[in-house]
């Protein structure tokens, strides 16, 4: 009965060597430096566009409205580059409310309250036709509906000075009726809604401590 330990001893030992072997055949040898599983997984291919994002590449401020590789782009880059806190997308919003404002006062004949925004140009003009008005005896009745479309025509900045000029065409809706000294309508209709297009001009020194654009030109 002595040998029965020895027996149990080798018993247990041809069991370990068994498992050893299985344990090999499923795990594999590994020979060297072998990465791990997660290093050798293929990458995922991805059939969706790359959206990572390119340090230095195009200003979405600018290319939203202009083409990235036209003049007008080129000048808005120099504008941001004058004054950095210069955001094209805002001064589009501000050139709306300043359209409904200047043109409302054009048509009202109101050029006092509108003043700081016309250039002297633009202001002698508006002057002129709103003193051949009351020459004539002829009001003017006007209604602002909306602006239904507006976009970025241009744009210039020069370097020597500082000035950069912006361009917007504006689509823009109002009620006008003009009346002579007797009150009739000599011209428009005060049911219809009428198209008025404009492309105006905005200018200002980049960097100025003024931060408000002048219409420096208007046309069609």
């Amino acid at each position: 009965m002595s040998s029965s330990p020895i027996i149990q001893l080798l018993v247990l030992a041809g069991i370990a060597v068994f498992l050893i072997l299985r344990l090999k055949n499923v795990l594999g040898t590994r020979d060297g430096f072998e990465p791990p599983r997660e290093a050798q997984q293929q990458p995922i291919s991805r059939s969706g566009p790359d959206l990572s994002v390119i340090e230095g590449g195009p200003d979405a401020d600018i290319v939203d409205h202009v083409p990235a590789d036209s003049d007008a782009a080129k000048a808005l880059g120099a504008m941001k580059a004058a004054e950095p806190s210069f955001n094209v997308s805002e001064f589009l919003q501000g050139a709306r409310g300043a359209y409904e404002m200047i043109l409302m006062g054009f048509e009202k004949g109101d050029l006092a309250s509108i003043l700081p925004f016309l250039s002297e140009e633009v202001y002698e003009a508006f002057s002129q036709v709103v003193d051949s008005r009351e020459q004539q005896g002829l009001t003017v009745e006007s209604e602002f509906v909306g602006v239904r479309e507006m976009a970025l025509h241009d744009a210039q900045f020069d370097a020597n000075s500082g000035e950069g000029e912006v361009s917007v065409r504006f689509v823009g809706e109002l009620t006008h009726v003009v009346r002579d000294r007797a009150g009739d309508i000599v011209e428009g209709d005060e049911r219809h809604v009428k198209k008025q297009k404009d492309i105006w001009t905005f200018a200002r020194v980049m960097g100025n401590n003024d931060p408000n654009w002048q219409l420096v030109a208007t046309g069609e």
